[in-house]
């Protein structure tokens, strides 16, 4: 997506230090609300100066992917149907033997990508246009994560799909309410819509709630009292932006109960993998200001 200037600007409320596209800009499309970071991925390639590549030695919830940094597996189109400029592809591949990782033997490599040390964020709106495939098992999210030890650094999952077409979801993760959060909620999409369609996904971050969106409707909102009914409030403080793709796990398997082929996996997913017919698709990543 490329409607944004590029500006150079000390970004308020954010701690990143790089230079970011469409930043200090205001667009028509945010009701006046400064853009702190944009990313259109109309280059083919990825900004190093933004993001930041996860490896092989990240391995978390018991998934069936080892993550690289790799054109196999972080790909970029420059025209794409229904996409507005270019677009990052996550993609998973099927790839034996190449996982280092004695423990976790992973036959799958995947992609995952984050904005820590070079672009955070305390308040204002996260949002990005994404596309999914159909298959079950498969798990990629968008979401923001504080600095720091988990879960004290405070987790927003603005999206999580597990290859239910009809539905994705979100939860809010802290001290005192993580792993099995209380702070989750599906969305489900209205008759003749799915998530392998273009959908823009988003959360209000505010000092007293948090409320995520997909496509403007606004689905769910969890404010701060609610929170400290559980626990400490942890959303005060800087939280950097995180997309991936992982293949099974343990969110995957509470869904589909699936023990074989692999942990939270069928194997038409795993055919349909080797076939290459499995990504995330990402058009753009924004995030806003505080609205006045």
């Amino acid at each position: 997506m490329n409607r944004f200037l590029i500006a150079l600007a000390t970004i308020p409320f954010a701690t990143g230090c790089v230079p970011v596209e469409g930043a200090g800009t205001v667009d028509p499309e945010t009701n006046g609300r400064e853009v702190l970071f944009f990313e259109g991925f109309d280059d083919g390639s990825l900004d190093r100066r933004k993001w930041n590549v996860i490896g092989m030695d990240f391995w978390v919830n018991n998934e069936q992917q080892a993550y690289v940094d790799s054109p196999e597996t972080i790909r970029f189109a420059t025209e794409f149907e229904g996409a507005e400029g270019g677009v990052l592809i996550l993609k998973p591949v099927f790839r034996p033997g190449v996982d280092t990782n004695a423990d976790r033997k992973a036959d799958f490599i995947s992609g995952r990508i984050n904005t820590r040390d070079n672009f955070d964020f305390t308040y204002g709106r996260a949002e990005a246009r994404i596309r999914m495939p159909l298959n079950r098992g498969a798990w990629p999210a968008f979401w923001l994560l504080g600095n720091g030890q988990w879960p004290y650094t405070g987790e927003i999952d603005i999206m999580e799909y597990v290859g239910e077409p009809d539905w994705t979801a979100v939860a809010i993760h802290g001290p005192g309410y993580s792993g099995e959060t209380p702070f989750v909620a599906r969305r489900s999409f209205p008759d003749g819509e799915d998530a392998s369609g273009w959908h823009v996904y988003g959360v209000e971050w505010t000092r007293d709630a948090i409320a995520f969106d997909v496509d403007g409707d606004v689905f769910y909102t969890v404010t701060r009292d609610e929170i400290e009914e559980k626990g400490e409030w942890r959303f005060d403080t800087p939280k950097f932006v995180i997309l991936n793709f992982a293949m099974g796990g343990v969110y995957p398997w509470k869904v589909n109960k699936l023990e074989q082929p692999y942990y939270g996996i069928p194997q038409d997913t795993v055919d349909a993998v080797k076939a290459g017919e499995v990504q995330m698709e990402v058009d753009w990543v924004r995030v806003l200001g505080p609205a006045e």
